[in-house]
């Protein structure tokens, strides 16, 4: 009877001390890889980015599976499986070797926006949504809030995997073409491109009084020219045409300039009111009840 008193009040107190049990992974680990080809469609994306990414991972270490989605909004993911007790952040390196030597073969446009390469599961963990009590803000101006001020912040919470704001994008400098000025003049859409990163740049300005400098001088100078264009009105100066009689045709006597949002992919609305919503994923190996915990304590 003694002893068995005794190993209950053991029992009981190892019971309060003691850490939950866990449960063995019993999921592939994956490993994300997306891609966007601006103005594509699928087809078009699964042939010139899907394809090149697919014949280089293929066969990576400890490989068991993979899945392309590819839409015609240009976007592109690939989601590679391994197997079941592996290294997730060997796995994320072994891919992402295998995306570098693939990256030579992607057109410019992809390049330009960057091939990312990350491990979390495919699932969505938890969802939190934002919005403005008196519904007066923008759907775009609360998904532009949540990159800048709020991504970053739940991101960097041990176990989360990703974070996605979605159909959420930054603010950009949204410049509307207008199809009968363009055929009337002769202009096209590339020309306006060039015509765009050309005169949108930050050009080094040297300085006064370096090196070699002549006797005498006491004091150096960086010239700071101006920066990038910021301003509707500065992107609707830009020349894109030049006639032989020295008129020049600029942005806004073709197109319409106005501050938005880089794309335009859908509503996002919580009991009819303009939210943004954040996703949350789960990295592998992380405890989802902790995390979900987490994630509120943060957002409070």
């Amino acid at each position: 009877m003694v002893i068995a008193i005794i190993t209950v009040i053991v029992g009981a107190v190892s019971l309060l001390l003691l850490p939950m049990e866990q449960y063995p992974n019993i999921t592939p680990p994956v490993v994300e890889v997306r891609a966007t080809y601006t103005g594509a469609n699928a087809v078009s994306v699964e042939q010139s980015v899907a394809t090149p990414l697919e014949q280089q991972i293929n066969g990576v270490d400890n490989m068991l599976y993979m899945k392309s989605t590819n839409a015609n909004d240009g976007t592109m993911l690939i989601q590679v499986s391994f197997e079941v007790g592996t290294d997730p952040d060997m796995n994320t390196v072994f891919t992402q070797n295998r995306v570098a030597a693939a990256t030579a073969k992607l057109p410019e446009e992809v390049k330009r926006l960057g091939v990312t390469t990350e491990k979390s599961l495919p699932n969505i963990l938890t969802v939190i949504t934002l919005t403005s009590e008196d519904d007066r803000y923008s759907q775009d101006f609360l998904g532009n809030f949540a990159l800048i001020n709020i991504k970053d912040v739940l991101a960097r919470i041990r176990g989360i995997g990703r974070v996605s704001v979605l159909l959420a994008s930054d603010y950009s400098m949204r410049i509307w073409i207008k199809p009968d000025r363009l055929a009337r003049m002769g202009i096209t859409v590339p020309e306006i491109v060039d015509a765009i990163r050309a005169q949108s740049v930050i050009v080094p300005g040297g300085k006064f009084g370096a090196e070699p400098e002549p006797p005498g001088t006491e004091f150096t100078y960086t010239v700071r020219l101006p920066e990038r264009l910021q301003e509707e009105k500065e992107f609707g100066e830009i020349v894109v045409r030049t006639t032989e009689g020295g008129a020049q045709v600029k942005i806004k006597h073709i197109a319409k300039v106005e501050l938005g949002v880089e794309t335009y992919n859908g509503f996002t609305r919580l009991n009819n009111r303009k939210a943004a919503i954040i996703a949350l994923y789960q990295a592998p190996g992380s405890n989802a009840v902790e995390l979900v915990e987490k994630s509120i304590e943060t957002m409070n």
